[in-house]
């Protein structure tokens, strides 16, 4: 045991995160075996990517309102509201204007969504900021008013079908970057990973601090190039379906051989989104003055006021971010869907919040990372992605969902005790 601990300490691996994996893995596993082998495959994976990422989008901004000690129930209602009315702009207002398959109007769609997910969480900020109400009271409201207005947009109806191009932001059959440039990236990032881990190498042996064994820091950096590369590998395992690689195919103007054509699926578009996204914020959190605000916040906020931060500013500008961050997630949502109905995004916050907290967001505040979030975003929904699968209702889902969040508070709570000092 002291030898695997000896391992671990030399390869610096926090143990929360793997933990986290380990608990991963062992759902995947046991619900390939419940499921008679149908969780790991290519195929209910690509789905799963796809399920997660709007949530993932959403657990972001997420981080950064519990680090800064407060929290959102609203973001589902917001997701809600934001798909409604984007749902209407593109579907009843912009092809009248611009006519339809206008190639603007995913532009236009895609810009109101965000902006009107900022002004809402823009709004939110404001009433904690500078009005002094409680978190938990504003975002509890909002969670009935914007679900509330989101039936009112189009009196409960449906918006149907979306924009072709805009649906394409959800994934789906054709909403992919294709086998080939899905190699491509996974390549890059690969060689991204490896580069920034020898510079920080040398960073620090020029500067004096301690870094990993050789050996150890090979193992790391291999296993981190291993995750890019064996998901572009499962994503180009899975095959379109024949019918949709044949429309494809006869749009493309491509031959198509006597046995039919067989293209394989890629990297979702949705999955694309959320790397670059999550890359952002935590280059925002980790790199920026904006970061340092925002942990100062988490760690003190009396401290931080007469350090001369605005923390009334800050916390309207984290409630923004969370918002965009909901207007993409609406985006990304209701584009999956093809279309935008009064129940799009209903227990969304559950769902987030329980990632944050899972990925080792801790609700005093002061600590979390998004890889974190985005992980537990992972686990959350591989629960319910198997058990859909093995025909589990709706109300069961919800029930493990609540258990497993009360589970992660606690461990939390344990492992804060157990940390020294």
């Amino acid at each position: 045991m002291n030898s695997v601990r000896s391992i671990f300490s030399r390869l610096e691996i926090d143990e929360r995160l793997l933990g986290m994996i380990l608990c991963l893995v062992g759902i995947w596993i046991g619900f390939h075996l419940l499921s008679d082998g149908r969780f790991i495959t290519p195929r209910n994976l690509y789905n799963l990517s796809l399920q997660t990422a709007s949530v993932a989008i959403m657990a972001i901004g997420m981080v950064l309102i519990i680090i800064i000690r407060q929290i959102d129930l609203s973001v589902g209602s917001m997701l809600g509201v934001t798909a409604m009315i984007i749902g209407v702009i593109q579907t009843f207002w912009l092809p009248q204007i611009l006519g339809g398959g206008h190639p603007l109007i995913m532009v236009i769609a895609v810009v109101c969504g965000i902006t009107i997910g900022a002004a809402l969480g823009g709004l939110n900020g404001l009433m904690i900021g500078y009005l002094g109400v409680p978190s938990f009271v504003v975002t509890l409201g909002g969670l009935l008013i914007w679900r509330g207005c989101a039936w009112w947009v189009t009196q409960g109806q449906t918006v149907a079908p979306l924009d072709e191009n805009f649906t394409l932001l959800g994934g789906g059959v054709y909403g992919t970057i294709g086998e080939t440039a899905s190699w491509i990236c996974a390549i890059v990032a690969a060689v991204v990973i490896a580069f920034a881990a020898h510079r920080r190498r040398r960073r620090h042996i020029s500067f004096g601090f301690p870094v990993r064994p050789a050996w150890a820091e090979i193992a790391v950096v291999v296993a981190q190039c291993a995750l890019p590369l064996g998901f572009a590998a499962i994503m180009n395992a899975y095959e379109m379906p024949a019918v949709a690689a044949q429309k494809l195919a006869e749009a493309k103007g491509w031959d198509i051989p006597e046995g039919g054509i067989h293209i394989f699926m890629g990297i979702p578009i949705p999955v694309l989104i959320l790397v670059a996204l999550a890359i952002g914020v935590s280059l925002l959190l980790n790199k920026t003055r904006f970061g340092r605000y925002v942990f100062a916040m988490g760690g003190n906020l009396e401290a931080a006021e007469r350090a001369g931060i605005n923390v009334k500013r800050m916390t309207v500008w984290v409630f923004v971010l969370m918002g965009a961050l909901v207007g993409v997630s609406a985006i990304v949502a209701s584009a999956r869907l093809q279309s935008a109905g009064n129940s799009i995004g209903q227990l969304d916050e559950l769902r987030v919040i329980a990632a944050a907290v899972i990925g080792g967001c801790t609700l005093a505040g002061g600590a979390g990372t998004i890889s974190g979030a985005i992980l537990g975003a992972i686990v959350i929904q591989s629960l319910q992605s198997g058990m859909s699968l093995l025909g589990y209702d709706a109300s069961l889902q919800n029930i493990v969902t609540g258990l497993v969040l009360v589970l992660a508070v606690y461990i939390d709570r344990l492992y804060q005790q157990r940390r020294p000092g």
